[in-house]
């Protein structure tokens, strides 16, 4: 599993180098990467009894890159959301769009590779309606989290986590975001996991 340990260093180096000293303080920089670094946590420990497939280490990897960059300038104050603001003449920094939508495209291929692997749902429609209502729950309970954390975090660092821009709807955007990032994840990328999926000598043949 080579794969796995070089991305996992490259990501420790990034983190190190963002982490020493981010634009938008080292709160806001945990508060938005703590969560993903906690699932690769999840992930290494059960590395050895449960390996997932190179795929999903692959979507982890760049879900984690797209979390640094929000949580170095927060969402609201991306460079790259800010040039796409000017260039197209948006009414906000939509950064955190497609922050809410990796939120459910990328994790989508862990839940998918562990019911096919761990339970006897089988390829077909309700396995993409279960990832799919998956996802759009982790989304909604993001948002709670959000919530939460501007509760008990006051002043400019609770609101950049926030990150609703004065939008009243940032809340149905972002949920609704999530799941159709699962929904295009399953729809276009479904093969290219099962040929990953079928490289690991613990997974079953696919079935149809």
């Amino acid at each position: 599993m080579r794969l796995p340990a070089i991305l996992l260093a490259v990501l420790t180096l990034v983190c190190i180098a963002t982490v020493w000293d981010p634009a938008a303080g080292r709160t806001s920089w945990f508060l938005e990467v703590g969560p993903g670094l906690a699932g690769i946590a999840v992930l290494i420990f059960t590395h050895r009894r449960f390996p997932m497939s190179n795929w999903v280490y692959v979507c982890v990897f760049i879900h984690t890159l797209i979390l640094i960059y929000g949580g170095y300038y927060t969402y609201a104050e991306t460079p790259l959301g800010n040039w796409a603001k000017e260039t197209f003449h948006l009414s906000r920094n939509h950064y955190d769009r497609i922050g809410h939508f990796a939120l459910g495209f990328f994790p989508g291929f862990i839940i998918r590779e562990v019911l096919l692997r761990r339970t006897p749902l089988v390829r077909g429609g309700w396995l993409f309606f279960i990832v799919v209502s998956i996802a759009l729950a982790i989304g909604a309970f993001w948002e709670l989290v959000e919530w939460w954390t501007t509760l008990v975090v006051a002043g400019d660092v609770g609101q950049a986590f926030l990150g609703s821009q004065g939008d009243i709807w940032d809340a149905q955007w972002d949920m609704f975001l999530a799941m159709v990032g699962a929904m295009v994840a399953l729809a276009f990328f479904s093969r290219a996991h099962d040929r990953s999926m079928a490289t690991l000598a613990t997974l079953p043949e696919p079935r149809s």
